[in-house]
């Protein structure tokens, strides 16, 4: 008779602990992401019921010296005066949304899961293509460094997922 049994079920000494502060960097950045995206839905949602939301953004553009004749400056500035109740709510319940998932993917990576190393794997490789494109149209030291950022975890979780590095895997009894 076979059974499952979780191999994290027992707390057990990794066999390379640095393998457990990668996964850990990249649960933390992942956290971050999520406050980040979080406290902008926060602020998304103060903009309900405001008849000034042009104003909010120039202030912000201005509080972040981002001259307003910038073409992204201006697109924020346009989408700011045509906002409805019904956007400002669809991008504020977005932004949860990607929030509680970075939240879960970082729990999973800082119990070293192997679910959350293939969750991490796959949205990193998702956002591959619009980083390229993002790059190959404005070379920045930004878009470099989020580029370089994003294939070393990819790279990091398919070598993890491949050697089990650091990983909790479920295995088969007999």
């Amino acid at each position: 008779m076979s059974s499952i049994v979780p191999t994290d079920v027992a707390p057990s000494t990794p066999k390379h602990p640095r393998d457990i502060q990668v996964l850990r960097a990249v649960a933390s950045l992942e956290l971050i992401k999520g406050m980040i995206v979080l406290l902008a839905a926060g602020g998304i949602l103060l903009l309900l019921h405001r008849e000034d939301s042009w104003d909010l953004a120039n202030g912000l553009l201005s509080l972040l010296h981002i001259s307003p004749d910038h073409h992204f400056a201006q697109v924020f500035l346009d989408w700011a005066d045509s906002l409805t109740q019904t956007k400002v709510w669809a991008v504020a319940g977005t932004s949860v949304g990607y929030s509680l998932l970075r939240f879960v993917e970082g729990y999973g990576l800082w119990y070293a899961k192997a679910w959350a190393a293939w969750m991490a794997l796959i949205s990193g490789l998702l956002y591959l293509p619009f980083e390229i494109y993002s790059l190959a149209h404005k070379q920045s030291l930004l878009h470099v460094a989020v580029l370089s950022i994003n294939v070393a975890v990819v790279l990091y979780m398919a070598y993890a997922l491949k050697t089990g590095a650091g990983l909790h895997r479920v295995r088969q009894l007999t």
